[in-house]
């Protein structure tokens, strides 16, 4: 039986194996159309389809948003089924008792706006009474009246000439004869005046129930259909949700449990905080539009304050129609000017509360989603689906975010659409450097320092990007004039930080002084400034090994050496005669390819020979520096180091 059972067990293993292992091969094999096609193909179903897309839509945001307080109903005991439906039927109630109270109000104002008539025609006429005769839009319309004028005149004479040419000339022989007398008239009818005209009625058949009932029930069929479709969809939704998660995970990574799971997690979580947080916000923004309105004096104020809160959840035009509305309407209600302008004041000063403070502090960019892509997705969804779309199409692209993040075949969304970088910081910097602009290199420098040291950027953004020419230039890819571009914009952005000091370091550099100065105090003694070393530090072969020894330079100034940055061509063999290192301590040399240690030993001999006393430290800062056997260089030379870090060259110089 225990072998029964184990072979049953692994016959059941090895179908699970077979599944997983085939799956994404079938699946691969099928998708054999280009992405452009698909692409077309999905866009044209949406478009097409929308009846059907849009209350599915509906539907699944509305689960993701009303899906915690199930979960936290049904948690605290309630049953699920009573959990649904009591938070569905809650939810579609205030938003019934929402959209009842927007009609009513706009049946009020609609039966207030002919009494606002005599205002707006002031306004017209205050500001035409302000421009003169001679302006420049009266000069304007004028020429543009006389232009009209012409062309119809030139219209008017062609069009008579044309007639004149066209008309045929009588026939003599076709003429009616002259003495022929004309039909006398018609008698008039038995007891009818002849001079009182006979007036004529028009009547109507009765109207049909049936079409009565399509003329007032017609408009509204579409509109309830799609809210009935949604509110059962949502309990649907509700009830099943597990099962139709462990559908789609089926459907979409049954081979990957883990990141399908985390995929849903993470859109669910996103989605829902995000509706919630904007809810919140919008709420905090629609409410005092309506207090302030009131103050004003606008009327509706209640209908304009939850209009804005609807309107907001549309990315960026929603806040200006929201305000729109009501500037309108401070125009008819009041015949000065200082409505319109106490609510241009109340809108905008809401508005930057709400996207200065409000909305950093809820959410900040916790929807992942770039500025870029929210406008760009709101035109494509408008486009998809109309005024819906544009209502939905945050929502939907956050979902399609996540599903770049997650899913390797998607990446390229969370590329387009997402707010993460896409490129690393040292990327960055080699871009901005091939570019040749380095004050956009230092403009990122600078916002990477509030978080980090100088140190810290030299090491793990400088010196990489400086890593990826030297790869570039060893692929062939990158001509000298570009190279030299790479090593003169780095120079730049070092001589742009120069002046840039840490907190740290300058609280460490402060400390160290007291100490010394309490140390000489306490023997007694005169605290004497101690002579700075001098430091020579060169590139190895080329200019970006220039590049790199600049940046090392400012390193050891930061730590109050004396520091001189030369050239590579300054140690060649030509010119190494003419170097002066009398006053020089140390001297650090530079190198980015790991191909050059029979160029560093050489170059080790050569200063050697020029000054036996001189301390020479060699470095190599690629990421495989680690492997290079420093013996090679150095070998029993006295005084002379190599290393394969800034740390590591600091150290050596300290010492």
């Amino acid at each position: 039986m225990p072998s029964e059972e184990a072979g049953g067990t692994s016959r059941a293993v090895e179908r699970v194996t077979q599944r997983s292992i085939y799956t994404p091969v079938s699946a691969n094999a099928a998708n054999r159309f280009p992405p452009v096609i698909v692409a077309i193909a999905v866009v044209a179903a949406l478009y097409f389809a929308r009846d059907i897309f849009v209350p599915l839509a509906l539907a699944l945001l509305l689960t993701f948003a009303l899906s915690p307080l199930v979960t936290r109903l049904h948690r605290s005991g309630v049953p699920k089924g009573v959990a649904v439906l009591s938070v569905v039927t809650t939810a579609f109630l205030v938003i019934f008792i929402f959209v009842s109270i927007v009609a009513s109000q706009l049946t009020v104002l609609a039966q207030n706006l002919p009494s606002y008539q005599y205002n707006i025609e002031t306004k017209i006429r205050t500001i035409k009474d302000a421009q003169s005769g001679n302006s420049i839009f009266d000069r304007g319309a004028r020429m543009f009246k006389r232009f009209s004028e012409e062309i119809g005149r030139s219209d008017e004479v062609q069009r008579f000439e044309s007639d004149n040419r066209a008309a045929p000339k009588p026939d003599p022989a076709r003429q009616p004869p002259q003495n022929v007398a004309p039909p006398a008239p018609l008698p008039p009818l038995r007891g009818t005046d002849p001079d009182k005209p006979v007036p004529v009625e028009i009547r109507n058949p009765p109207p049909d129930p049936l079409s009565l009932l399509q003329t007032f029930a017609g408009p509204l069929i579409q509109p309830l259909a799609t809210i009935g479709i949604v509110i059962v969809v949502v309990i649907f939704m509700l009830m099943r949700r597990e099962d139709l998660r462990d559908r789609f995970i089926k459907l979409v990574g049954a081979s990957d449990i883990h990141r399908t799971t985390t995929a849903l997690h993470d859109a669910g979580k996103r989605v829902g905080q995000y509706l919630l947080m904007q809810l919140i916000i919008n709420i905090s923004f629609g409410v005092p539009i309506g207090i302030g309105l009131w103050f004003i004096g606008i009327p509706n104020p209640m209908l304009w304050g939850m209009l804005a809160i609807v309107l907001r959840f549309v990315p960026y035009i929603g806040p200006i129609i929201a305000a729109a509305f009501p500037l309108i309407l401070s125009l008819a209600v009041d015949p000065g000017w200082m409505t319109l302008f106490w609510t241009a004041a109340l809108f905008i000063i809401l508005e930057l509360l709400s996207n200065n403070i409000m909305e950093p502090l809820l959410y900040g960019s916790k929807t992942g989603l770039s500025p870029v892509a929210i406008l760009m997705a709101a035109i494509v969804w408008t486009w998809i689906w109309g005024p819906i779309g544009l209502i939905l199409s945050t929502p939907l692209t956050v979902c399609l975010v996540v599903l770049g993040r997650h899913v390797p075949k998607f990446e390229f969304l969370d590329v387009l659409l997402g707010n993460e970088p896409v490129l690393l910081p040292p990327q960055q910097l080699y871009q901005r450097l091939l570019s040749g602009d380095p004050d956009e290199a230092t403009e990122k420098a600078e916002e990477y320092l509030q978080s980090a040291t100088v140190m810290d950027y030299y090491a793990s953004v400088a010196i990489p990007a400086l890593l990826l020419a030297e790869h570039d230039r060893g692929r062939g890819v990158l001509d000298e004039p570009r190279r030299n571009r790479v090593a003169q914009s780095m120079i730049l952005l070092v001589e742009n930080l120069s002046e840039y000091h840490d907190v740290e370091d300058e609280g460490v550099k402060e400390a160290e002084a007291e100490a010394k100065v309490k140390k000489a105090d306490a023997d007694g003694k005169q605290s004497k400034i101690e002579k700075s070393k001098t430091i020579v530090s060169a590139g190895g072969r080329g200019d970006l090994d220039d590049a790199a020894a600049v940046v090392l330079g400012d390193i050891l100034e930061r730590k109050d050496f004396d520091i001189r940055d030369i050239s590579h061509d300054e140690l060649e063999a030509v010119n190494i005669g003419k170097l002066d290192l009398s006053d020089v301590s140390t001297i650090c040399i530079s190198y980015l390819n790991t191909s050059s240690v029979a160029h560093a030993r050489y170059l080790v001999r050569r200063l050697r020979r020029r000054n036996a006393r001189i301390q020479i430290v060699i470095g190599f800062w690629a990421e495989n520096a680690d492997d290079i056997d420093g013996e090679k260089i150095v070998g029993s030379t006295r005084n002379c180091f190599f290393v394969s870090s800034i740390e590591a060259m600091i150290q050596e110089i300290c010492e």
